[in-house]
C-alpha cells in the first residue's frame, strides 16, 4: 500500500478538491435539459442569449447578469477563471455561489449580438430581475458594482430553471457559520484594498456598503444564536479577585 508520503503532492496534477468539485457542479448544472415552450429540449447552458443570478448558502440573492455570448460562457468566466471585472475587483466571490438561477431567451437564438431588439429586450428583462432581486433580498441590495442599462420597455419573465452547484461535500465544508465570516472578511478587505488603491466609480463603494451589512448580519445572527450578550464571559470584580489571593 503506497503511503501519502511517497504520493508525492507537489507532482499533483489535478485542482484541489473544491475546485474540482465546483467544476463537476457546473458543469451538472449547465448540462441540465430545458424544456422549450415547443416541446423540443436543449442543455440550459447553451442559449446564447439570456439573464442569469446568483444566490448564496441562504438563497440570497447576491449579483444578476446578463450575457448574449451563451450562458454557459458567460456564468464559467465568472465562477471559475476569474476573467471578469466581478471576480478580479473582489466584488463577487465565487465561494459564495450555492445557487444559480437562469432565465433563457430561445426566440433569438441565432441573432446577432447586436441586434437592436434583442438587446432592448435583454436589457428589459435585466433589469426586471435585478428589481426582484434587490425587493427579495433582506438587504435590499445586491453586489451588482453597476445598475442595468436604462430603457422603457416592459417584457414579461420567462421560464427559469434553478439549481445548486454545490456538492453536499463542499456544502458540509463551507456551511460552518465561522467559515463563511472568515470568508466574507477576507472578500470585504481585499475589496477596500482595491477602493483604496484605486480611482473608482461609487458603484464599488456601493458593493463596499452592502458586504459590510451582509458581514455585520452573519456575525450577528451566529452571536445572538450562541446566547447573546448574556453568554458573554464576567470579570472577576475586585473584591472577587483579592479574595481569590
Amino acid at each position: 500500500m503506497t503511503g501519502m508520503a511517497d504520493q508525492k503532492p507537489d507532482a499533483i496534477n489535478t485542482p484541489p478538491f473544491e475546485t474540482e468539485e465546483l467544476r463537476k457542479q457546473l458543469s451538472q448544472f449547465l448540462d441540465a435539459p430545458f424544456t422549450l415552450p415547443n416541446g423540443d429540449v436543449r442543455k440550459v447552458g447553451d442559449f446564447k442569449w439570456g439573464v442569469y443570478a446568483f444566490f448564496d448558502y441562504e438563497g440570497e440573492p447576491i449579483y444578476v447578469g446578463q450575457t448574449n455570448e451563451k450562458l454557459r460562457t458567460r456564468i464559467r468566466r465568472h465562477l471559475t477563471n476569474q476573467r471578469t471585472d466581478a471576480v478580479a475587483m473582489s466584488v463577487l466571490d465565487p465561494f459564495e455561489v450555492f445557487e444559480i438561477e437562469v432565465w433563457p431567451l430561445p426566440e433569438f437564438e441565432g441573432v446577432g449580438g447586436k441586434d437592436k431588439d434583442a438587446c432592448q429586450h435583454l436589457n428589459a428583462l435585466e433589469r426586471v430581475i435585478t428589481a426582484k432581486a434587490i425587493a427579495e433580498s433582506q438587504f435590499h441590495a445586491i453586489l451588482n458594482e453597476k445598475d442595468p442599462p436604462p430603457g422603457e420597455l416592459s417584457v414579461d419573465v420567462p421560464t427559469s430553471f434553478r439549481g445548486s452547484i454545490v456538492s453536499e461535500s463542499v456544502f458540509e465544508l463551507r456551511s460552518h457559520p465561522d467559515f463563511r465570516i472568515a470568508r466574507r472578511a477576507l472578500v470585504i478587505s481585499r475589496l477596500a484594498q482595491v477602493i483604496s488603491e484605486r480611482k473608482v466609480q461609487t458603484g464599488l463603494r456601493r458593493v463596499l456598503l452592502t458586504q459590510a451589512k451582509r458581514i455585520q448580519w452573519l456575525a450577528d445572527r451566529r452571536f445572538q444564536a450562541l446566547g447573546g450578550a448574556m453568554s458573554v464571559e464576567k470579570e472577576p470584580g475586585a473584591e472577587s479577585a483579592g479574595s481569590e489571593q
